[in-house]
């Protein structure tokens, strides 16, 4: 798409901003438009982070909503089974579900391993009501419209990041009904607790993504990787102020100097060549 034309106008788009978009953004190769509403007429979403003592709360008040004629999601962050991670798979969590709680519904099993043809069928059936409930991996967090869902249980959520999580969400109240989205977690570190809690604190994908950006870093901005700190002497990201003022004024010595030819930008110049020598192959990376 970049190289159709000497100045070519892309527009990419994205409901839910990652540290890397958002970093971008910052450093100055994009310019952003913030769509901050809501549809009309949807109602919020209620978050709640629940501890192992309060699971079996989520799944009861997923049973209420199923008896009142909605939809539920039950994510899992496994296919299957792992011997070496102590987490219940959807599979294994897809048979336990149907057989037990709730046995009175139909319900059905979404994973990536599926045949393309098996999920389609298995998502026209949730979207038209043959299923009530779906049991899933992540492999649901985009593309997915029904607006009869109404509750998302996540399990083991510690496992997944702020913006996969916040993209789960979105699955659910895109109908009139009030949603519900229960994360059940047992964090074992600090980021992972606070990552639960910015998720119940805020639906605003912009500072989802700011927090995102504060707990695990933008990534290589000249290179693939997609999170991780860089290698900045003196910097922290949770001044995004700093970091504008700095695009701004890093605008403005480009626009006044493009070569850094002037003496008094030689070191600056030589500076950057020994930070980024090798790696300026990938500027051209969105």
């Amino acid at each position: 798409m970049t190289r159709k034309g000497r100045r070519p106008d892309v527009l990419l788009m994205t409901a839910t901003p990652i540290p890397r978009t958002l970093t971008l953004t910052c450093f100055g190769d994009m310019d952003v438009s913030i769509i901050d509403r809501m549809p009309p007429g949807r109602p919020p979403v209620r978050t709640s982070w629940l501890a192992p003592a309060n699971w079996e709360r989520a799944y009861k008040e997923a049973l209420a909503e199923l008896k009142a004629g909605r939809r539920v999601f039950v994510i899992f962050p496994l296919v299957e089974t792992n011997d070496e991670l102590d987490l219940t798979s959807a599979t294994e969590a897809y048979l336990e579900l149907s057989r037990g709680i709730f046995s009175d519904f139909k319900c059905c099993l979404m994973h990536g391993r599926m045949p393309a043809a098996e999920k389609k069928e298995k998502m026209k059936g949730f979207r038209d009501g043959a299923f009530q409930l779906m049991v899933a991996t992540t492999v649901v967090e985009v593309g997915i419209d029904v607006p009869e869902a109404t509750v998302m249980i996540v399990q083991h959520a510690e496992r997944l990041g702020l913006s996969q999580l916040h993209q789960l969400r979105g699955r659910i109240g895109r109908g009139t009904a009030p949603g519900f989205c229960y994360l059940l977690a047992e964090p074992s570190t600090e980021d992972a607790r606070r990552r639960l809690e910015v998720l119940a604190e805020t639906r605003d994908g912009f500072k989802i993504a700011e927090k995102d950006l504060q707990l695990r870093g933008p990534g290589d901005m000249f290179g693939t990787e997609q999170s991780g700190m860089p290698e900045f002497r003196s910097f922290d990201f949770s001044d995004m102020s700093l970091l504008k003022e700095a695009r701004s004024d890093a605008f403005d010595l480009v626009e006044d100097d493009p070569e850094l030819q002037r003496p008094e930008n030689s070191l600056l110049k030589k500076a950057i060549k020994q930070q980024y020598a090798g790696r300026f192959v990938f500027g051209g990376v969105l």
